[in-house]
């Protein structure tokens, strides 16, 4: 049993993470294996995330004052909760694809800059390209035009070059 400074200090060290997060998605894990878990906390790992589970009082007390607030009040059941203050597609995609390959694992709900999602916007949230995907889709667009007018300026000179070289095998500037 842990003692009242313990507990003290892991309500502190979870209100501080919180407060920093921008993503947070509160799930159930009650059925899953340990290999299952295992498996978990290291997909949420490589998102760039974090997954704890939590006592529902150590929940709602770390999570008042945040804006994980709405999500983390009145809780009954097993809860745990994954949070990251980087890319929220990211953890969403993590999450949903563990959620398919375990049953157990289900979604709540969610905070997503400050904006409470429901489960069906946390799995379409898993659809969305990730921000490197969307940031090399604008660099493309942004790069297009200017490729297009580069190589419509090489044309003139390289077409020009060409039709003189045929016109000198064709012996047009003989006299």
């Amino acid at each position: 049993m842990k003692k009242k400074s313990e507990k003290q200090k892991d309500l502190d060290n979870l209100k501080t993470e919180l407060a920093k997060v921008s993503t947070v998605i509160l799930t159930t894990f009650q059925g899953i294996t340990v290999e299952d878990d295992t498996k978990l906390r290291r997909a949420v790992q490589a998102a760039g995330g974090k997954y704890q589970v939590v006592k529902n009082t150590l929940a709602e007390l770390a999570g008042s004052g945040t804006a994980a607030e709405g999500v983390l009040k009145n809780l009954k059941g097993t809860h745990s909760i994954a949070y990251t203050a980087t890319d929220p597609v990211a953890l969403a995609k993590a999450l949903t694809k563990i959620a398919k390959d375990v049953p157990a694992f289900q979604f709540k709900s969610g905070v997503v800059q400050g904006k409470v999602i429901s489960i069906a916007e946390i799995k379409q949230l898993a659809e969305m390209p990730s921000k490197e995907e969307l940031i090399s889709k604008i660099m493309f667009l942004l790069n297009a035009p200017a490729q297009r007018i580069a190589s419509a300026l090489n044309a003139v000179p390289r077409n020009l070059a060409v039709t003189v070289s045929e016109a000198v095998k064709a012996n047009k500037f003989s006299s």
